[in-house]
């Protein structure tokens, strides 16, 4: 598979709590100018991934199956937009996992394909969220926002997932890492022409100090942030061993923690449309102008 240069914002990459969640198949977004460029990259385009891609609660939303959550303000569909995508397939989905690429995703009432089947050997661009879920998102967030509240200013959290015979959280990451390499080995093998680009978790926890958005113990946001760049770093190596780029989302300053108009994920209590503990409308729009910039592609103006 093609793959323009490696990309990294920042030093070194990063985690955390990140997503649990997903994909789905649609058509081209709304608004997406078909004057813009269509050559190259932007013929046909496939976004795979799970919450951290489809933007659950982010208006407005849109796809099929519906219980996937995608935004049409997600990260995909404005790449797809920005690029003028001649065909655009997006099919992330909230909770999916890397077995989710290969078969059907159970959502209950519904089920998404298997987000590889969106693949075909003429797609050009291949962006790829997925390794959270694998890692444990969901039961690691809820676990330890519930140890907190017996010992905020300890470590529970720590405690719960380190004894004598190691990390618990940590022995998962090279397993997570073999799986997200299955996956974009699959990847090339159904589009070997395609450019792929990985993109990392964002920044959910500060370094050190928790808050009301983030009522995690005073000694485990340091080792929940560790998690989190571990878990990057994973991903990071897996999009270079595979020739694909790595799209750091690593920004401090940015994180639950951070002023309504400033950060990127919401908290506990979200001020804005956006899953707990998830990106928000601003957090996707600096994840797609991220993975342009990773591309090669130039923007006109940045936010703030």
């Amino acid at each position: 598979m093609s793959a323009p240069r490696a990309f990294r914002r920042r030093g070194a990459p990063v985690f955390a709590l990140a997503g649990a969640l997903v994909l789905t198949a649609t058509t081209a977004p709304a608004g997406a100018d078909t004057d813009a460029p269509a050559g190259g990259i932007a013929d046909e385009y496939v976004a795979l991934g799970d919450s951290f891609t489809a933007g659950p609660f982010i208006s407005p939303p849109y796809g099929d199956p519906a219980l996937c959550l995608r935004s049409r303000s997600n990260y995909p569909n404005r790449v797809a937009e920005a690029l003028g995508a001649a065909e655009f397939t997006d099919a992330s989905c909230i909770g999916a996992e890397t077995e989710d690429m290969s078969a059907e995703q159970s959502l209950g009432l519904a089920a998404n394909p298997p987000q590889l089947d969106a693949l075909t050997p003429d797609t050009t661009l291949v962006t790829l969220g997925i390794g959270g879920n694998d890692l444990g998102y969901a039961e690691m967030a809820l676990t330890c926002l519930t140890l907190a509240a017996t010992d905020l200013d300890g470590d529970p959290c720590r405690d719960r997932y380190t004894g004598p015979g190691g990390d618990e959280l940590r022995g998962r990451l090279p397993e997570v890492g073999e799986r997200v390499g299955g996956v974009l080995e699959a990847v090339g093998r159904r589009s070997p022409d395609a450019t792929v680009a990985v993109v990392g978790y964002l920044e959910l926890l500060p370094r050190e100090e928790n808050c009301l958005q983030a009522p995690y113990a005073d000694g485990d946001i340091e080792y929940l942030y560790g998690i989190w760049a571990e878990l990057n770093a994973v991903l990071e190596k897996e999009a270079a061993d595979a020739g694909a780029v790595f799209v750091d989302m690593s920004e401090p300053g940015r994180d639950m923690c951070a002023p309504p108009g400033r950060r990127w994920v919401e908290g506990i209590f979200p001020n804005r449309p956006a899953a707990p503990v998830h990106p928000n409308a601003a957090g996707m729009a600096e994840a797609g102008d991220r993975v342009l910039e990773a591309l090669g592609v130039q923007q006109d103006s940045r936010r703030l």
